[in-house]
């Protein structure tokens, strides 16, 4: 028999329940907000893998076209590959979740998530989140939750909980916060230059909100929570843990403290290769096991590179924890591409390249729970094995490919000129050439460099950096110390406790994402890393203008030229023609693009890869869609014979007469004594009157033609055929006066 539990947050319209669908999984919730509801269910494998010697958690988000009332496109009819949206809201969901899970704890674990209907209002990436918490809170899979995610918009200097798709057009921020009931877990988003002190008052007010949520939890723990298994925790032995440290002593700090990150693991490889031998002939082959040293090497590592931060103020590669890596960068670095730039921050590199293109070049979404149906700006990062110095996969990019590529773009949308302004559409690449820490904020300082060097307009150059956290906890769980890091390497990230990229101008924050490994992130040193942040992101701006002080003012030779025209949107159709024959027409005739923005009538954008090309395109549209002004000059066709004169289109569709008196510079007698039908004739337009009927003379346009005064010609009737009649009249009623 079913039995449904259900609780709502209080003011925030959300609301979970259980109880009714998918009972077998180890906890599954339904999460709602207005018609949009997505399912959330938690699984725990009841034994180890073989060998397992990580926490293999696995954290997937699906939406269906079903919950749209769509169906999918293609051969198959049914969902492939996951979309970028789908990616991006699991990993999303995935960060804050993974360090709240008992240290030690191997058992495989899935979350799966899976969107059942969209209202096409309601963003259900912030449902994932929370539903995730939920179905992990309930279930009997160890984990220290539960915890709250909300979505922070800007509208009119007012914070927004959650706002719709529309209200997110006029909002100034979008920020993602996940916390506890007592800090910080997450944040992730965008802005349009958040001032630091308001971007912290963002934060605050998002803690508070989660609380809703939280209690919410809680509650429906309460009502159905199950009991907690206990699952065995994989840690090192202690008496292995010992027999290492004894055997490498100060050696391991020696490997661990030099320049080079590749001589870094190769002396540490090599010390644990070594220590390996030396703990199997200890304990016997039979009884030795690889993966106990491996552990061991992780936590002495962690011993030496935390306490020598926080105890000495040192970091492995010698600077203090205020110092910045040298920055080497430099912009036009390649021949016949729209944009370059190389940016090098210590042993970390990025190759930017940017490429603008059409309107038709723009990426169309699929807009399956609403939002914008197409990208004008798309950046595109790829980590190759050998930018590490290894081998391994390379091609189709992965989840984390994806996700610092999404952080760059949205930190860089924010200065782009709207479309009006630059009719482009905009790809920039980053390619990883070396990495040891922080590729995404490398991407994004590149990618600026590159924009500018393209000629893009941004209104205001954009740097990234991450800090680093470092703490110590006391007796009591509290952290008693702590220190915040500049710039951190891979190791440092790996080792220590925080992830904070902020990237911004120097006005404000433009991109934002925070990652943990501890359980949570006191306001205090939130703030500390923020405003550290600032202060590092002036001295990258100051850097990066010394390469490439502003927008070049000019777009390279081979990248598309542009215009955009304005006509009268009634003659859209004129300009497409039947079936698309009058464009297609100019199209081949100028080898240019000619596109109609449908969004805005009347708009007409061209695009060239010569001005040659351009000219003609835009000869070819006036022609088509102009009107014949007074004083032009016109190679107009013949299309009508009169006594009194010829009718001759200058234009495709209009056409004004040229009097019999204004064909040549002496008498004619007949108009066929001129032209005939289908002639070409040079005409000028010499006035239109009030009906719009167009004058035109050829006798003018040969007078310019010939750089000679063009007096008008009085018209001189060829018989005053009135004054005839009266003329017989008056002799009629005469010669009746005689009769009579």
């Amino acid at each position: 028999m079913e039995q449904k539990y259900e609780v709502e947050v209080k003011d925030l319209g959300i609301k979970f329940s259980t109880g009714t669908l998918a009972k077998q999984a180890n906890g599954s919730v339904t999460v709602s907000l207005g018609d949009t509801n997505i399912i959330v269910n938690a699984t725990a494998a009841a034994t180890l893998r073989p060998e397992q010697d990580f926490f293999p958690l696995t954290v997937d988000y699906r939406e269906t076209f079903s919950a749209a009332g769509k169906i999918p496109g293609g051969y198959f009819k049914r969902e492939g590959r996951p979309s970028e949206k789908e990616i991006l809201t699991s990993r999303l969901c995935d960060r804050p979740l993974r360090p709240l899970f008992p240290k030690g704890f191997m058992n495989e674990v899935q979350v799966i998530g899976l969107l059942l209907s969209a209202d096409m209002v309601n963003e259900p990436d912030i449902l994932m989140v929370n539903g995730a918490s939920a179905a992990l809170a309930i279930s009997d899979i160890p984990w220290n939750g539960p915890i709250g995610c909300v979505r922070i918009g800007e509208i009119d200097g007012n914070f927004v909980v959650n706002p719709t798709h529309e209200q997110m057009l006029d909002s100034t921020l979008d920020l993602i916060y996940v916390g506890n009931s007592r800090e910080m877990m997450m944040i992730e988003g965008a802005a349009e230059e958040c001032p630091e002190d308001r971007f912290i008052e963002a934060l605050q007010f998002a803690q508070e909100q989660i609380q809703k949520i939280i209690e919410a939890q809680r509650e429906l723990v309460k009502i159905c929570g199950k009991e907690k298994r206990e699952f065995p925790l994989i840690v090192c032995p202690d008496e292995i843990l010992s027999m290492c440290k004894e055997y490498v002593g100060g050696r391991l700090l020696e490997a661990v403290f030099q320049n080079s990150k590749l001589k870094r693991q190769a002396d540490v490889d090599a010390l644990m290769e070594e220590t390996a031998e030396f703990v199997k002939g200890k304990v016997g082959e039979e009884s030795f096991d690889k993966n106990n040293v491996k552990m061991a090497f992780e936590v002495l590592q962690e011993e030496v590179y935390r306490g020598n931060i926080l105890d000495e103020g040192k970091r492995c590669d010698g600077r203090t924890y205020m110092d910045l890596r040298p920055i080497w960068c430099k912009t036009n670095v390649l021949p016949k591409v729209h944009g370059s730039a190389i940016f090098t921050r210590g042993e970390t590199q990025a190759l930017v390249l940017t490429t603008l293109g059409t309107s038709r070049d723009s990426q169309e979404l699929d807009g399956l729970t609403g939002g914008s149906k197409e990208k004008s700006f798309i950046l595109h990062y790829n980590f190759p094995p050998y930018s590490v110095g290894e081998t391994g996969r390379f091609g189709t990019p992965g989840r984390r490919e994806i996700g610092h590529g999404a952080l760059a773009e949205r930190s860089l949308l924010p200065v782009l000129p709207s479309e009006d302004e630059f009719p482009y559409v905009i790809r920039v690449v980053s390619e990883i050439m070396e990495s040891n820490g922080s590729t995404s904020m490398a991407s994004v300082c590149g990618g600026c460099l590159s924009l500018m060097d393209a000629g893009v307009p941004i209104r205001t150059p954009v740097a990234g950096i991450s800090c680093g956290l470092v703490t110590r906890r006391g007796e009591d769980g509290e952290i008693c110390k702590h220190v915040v890091l500049t710039d951190i390497i891979g190791a440092e990230d790996h080792y220590g406790d925080m992830d904070f990229k902020i990237c911004g101008t120097k006005n404000g924050i433009t991109g934002f994402q925070l990652d943990l490994k501890i359980a949570g992130l006191p306001i205090d040193i939130a703030k500390e890393a923020i405003y550290r942040n600032r202060d590092t992101r002036m001295k990258i701006l100051e850097i990066m203008a010394g390469a490439q002080p502003g927008p070049n003012k000019e777009l390279k030779d081979c990248a598309p030229q542009i215009k955009v025209l304005q006509i009268d949107p009634e003659k859209i159709g004129m300009l497409i023609g039947p079936g698309g024959k009058n464009i297609r027409r100019i199209v081949e005739v100028s080898g240019a693009q000619v596109d109609v923005d449908d969004d805005n009538p009347g708009t007409v954008r061209i695009y060239a890869n010569s001005l040659e090309s351009m000219n003609k395109a835009v000869s070819e549209v006036e022609l088509v869609t102009g009107e014949i002004e007074v004083g032009k000059t016109y190679k107009g066709i013949v299309r009508s014979i009169k006594e009194f004169g010829a009718f001759v289109e200058c234009l495709p569709g209009k056409e004004g007469l040229v009097h019999i008196s204004e064909l040549a510079d002496f008498r004619v007698n007949k108009t066929e004594d001129v032209c005939k039908l289908g002639d070409e004739m040079l005409v000028k337009c010499i006035g239109i009157d009030d009906k719009g009927r167009v004058k035109l003379s050829r006798r003018a346009a040969l007078c310019e033609q010939q750089g000679i005064p063009y007096e008008p010609r009085s018209r001189e009737p060829r018989g005053d055929f009135k004054g005839e009649r009266r003329e017989r009249r008056e002799r009629r009623e005469n010669r009746g006066d005689k009769e009579e």
